[in-house]
C-alpha cells in the first residue's frame, strides 16, 4: 500500500501509529490543544509561500471537499514543463507513494526544495519529512540541488551563520540548508518506504509494541489513550 510523508514520519515514531491510522482510526484523540497548534502551523505555511515572490499554488479540491490529488500532480507537472519560478505544494506520486511539496524554487539547471516549519529549531524528523519529499522528487525525475527547512525566526536571537533571516508581512523567517543531512534521510526513507506500506494492508497484523518513550516523543501520539489502557477496546 502507498505511503503520504505524513504517514512515514508516524511510521518512524512509531509503527503501531501508522497501523491504527489504517485500521482503528476511530480511537484517535487530537487534544484541543494539539489542533490549535497545527491549525497555527498550517496558517504560518500559508503565509511562507510568498516568501520568494510571486508563486503559483497546485492545491485543489474534490466537489466533496477532499483533495483532489490527482489534479494537483497534473497542475504540478504543466506547472514545472512551463518553467515556473516557484512552485507550492507542487504534488508528486511515485508507485503511488504521494507527497506535496510546500516550497519548489526553480534555479538553473534544477530546483530548492523547501519545508515550511512552524518551529524555532531544525527536528530531526523535519529533516525526514524532507528525506521523504526528495525520494519521490527524484524518483519523478526532478533533479534536486538543494533542501532547505523555513523555520520560524521570531524568537531566534541567536546570530547563526548557517541560517538567512527573511522578513515579510511581519514575519522573521529562518532559512536553514539541511542539504546534506536530508541527502542521509533520503536513503533511510528508501530503505524502509515499503515496509511501512505494508502495515497499511488490510491482512496486516498489528505489531506487538509495548508503551514507551515513542509514546510521546517527538509528539504525545493520538492513539496514547488507547495503548494505556484508557479506551475500552
Amino acid at each position: 500500500m502507498p505511503v503520504s510523508k505524513t504517514d512515514f514520519v508516524r511510521y518512524t515514531q512509531c509503527e503501531k501509529m501508522l497501523w491504527l491510522d489504517a485500521h482503528a482510526p476511530e480511537y484517535k484523540i487530537i487534544p484541543p490543544e494539539v489542533q490549535a497548534r497545527l491549525d497555527a502551523g498550517n496558517e504560518f505555511g500559508d503565509k511562507a509561500m510568498g516568501i520568494f515572490g510571486a508563486f503559483v499554488e497546485t492545491t485543489a479540491y474534490k466537489e466533496d471537499g477532499r483533495l483532489d490529488y490527482a489534479a494537483m500532480i497534473k497542475r504540478t507537472q504543466e506547472l514545472l514543463a512551463s518553467g515556473e519560478n516557484v512552485v507550492c505544494e507542487g504534488a508528486f506520486s511515485w508507485y503511488g507513494n504521494y507527497c506535496a511539496a510546500d516550497i519548489l524554487k526553480k534555479e538553473d539547471d534544477g530546483y530548492s526544495l523547501y519545508e515550511v516549519k512552524n518551529a524555532p529549531t531544525v527536528r530531526k524528523e523535519f529533516v525526514l519529512d524532507l528525506g521523504f519529499q526528495r525520494l519521490i522528487l527524484r524518483k519523478c525525475g526532478v533533479n534536486i540541488l538543494s533542501s532547505h527547512l523555513i523555520l520560524n525566526g521570531e524568537t531566534d536571537e541567536k546570530t547563526d551563520e548557517k541560517a538567512t533571516f527573511i522578513e515579510k508581512d511581519g514575519i522573521r523567517y529562518k532559512i536553514v540548508d539541511v542539504t546534506a543531512v536530508a541527502k542521509r534521510a533520503e536513503w533511510q526513507v528508501s530503505q524502509n518506504i515499503f515496509t511501512a506500506g505494508k502495515l497499511k494492508r488490510k491482512d496486516a497484523p498489528c505489531p506487538c509494541i509495548s508503551v514507551g518513550e515513542q509514546c510521546t516523543t517527538p509528539y504525545r501520539c493520538w492513539y496514547y489513550e488507547y495503548c494505556h489502557g484508557h479506551i475500552n477496546k
